[in-house]
């Protein structure tokens, strides 16, 4: 897996340097991390529905479990679509040059004046690039805790690029993949339908956010039921 994963990212970089920052150098390099569920045992399965793929640039909020995110969440990854991490992600080897590279936003978590101009800053690649973002709202991995709080950055980025929040649901990943067994069961993600904001004060944006929060909690746990009774069947 570490191997495979070092081999993209190179070969990623590689190609980026010929077309630095393109729209979908991350959509490119996200089709070949998602082969590496496949080395973990583990089936993938994405749902899109119709009216999400006509869309046009959106903001992406998906559930953060932990680090096979990056694996199995690179399934689900669209067209023209880059993804908001932190500023020191660029500096892990292989990488951190392969994700600044493809295009992906950094943002400096310490300091909330520029986070509040990335804001602004990723408003406006949406609307001048025609760009969509993949953004992780709880802002930190969940590790088993369930779909934590959201936070309000990505519906701001929303609000001011003027564009739809599309929430992205994967069932439950934590403690079911075990590198010393061939069969991990199945990871089902889903897209919900696209909702669309509008330009309130902060009460009702908390508000969206909650409500966000409900349907995608709702169903992460109908998905990851669905998911562990597929695993019991292969078990039984």
């Amino acid at each position: 897996m570490t191997a495979a994963l070092v081999f993209i990212c190179i070969v990623s970089i590689l190609f980026c340097l010929f077309r630095p920052f393109h729209r979908d150098n991350v959509y490119i390099t996200s089709k070949y991390l998602g082969k590496i569920p496949k080395i973990l045992g583990v089936e993938m399965e994405v749902r899109i529905p119709d009216a999400v793929k006509e869309l046009g640039p959106v903001v992406y909020v998906a559930n953060h479990q932990n680090s096979y995110d990056l694996f199995t969440m690179a399934n689900a990854v669209r067209p023209g679509t880059v993804s908001v991490g932190k500023k020191s992600l660029k500096w892990i080897p292989f990488f951190g040059q392969m994700y600044w590279l493809t295009g992906n936003i950094l943002i400096d978590r310490k300091n909330t004046s520029k986070a509040m101009d990335t804001i602004a800053i990723t408003a406006n690649k949406i609307q001048n690039k025609k760009l969509s973002v993949w953004m992780f709202p709880e802002g930190t991995r969940s590790r088993g805790r369930g779909l934590l709080p959201l936070k309000t950055g990505a519906f701001r980025t929303a609000i001011t690029a003027g564009v739809p929040i599309v929430p992205i649901c994967a069932s439950n990943q934590h403690g079911t993949i075990k590198l010393n067994r061939w069969n991990n069961g199945k990871i089902i993600i889903e897209f919900l339908p696209a909702i669309s904001l509008e330009k309130n004060g902060s009460d009702s944006l908390r508000h969206t956010a909650n409500e966000t929060h409900s349907l995608m909690k709702a169903k992460i746990e109908e998905l990851s039921t669905e998911a562990l009774a597929y695993q019991n069947r292969i078990n039984a």
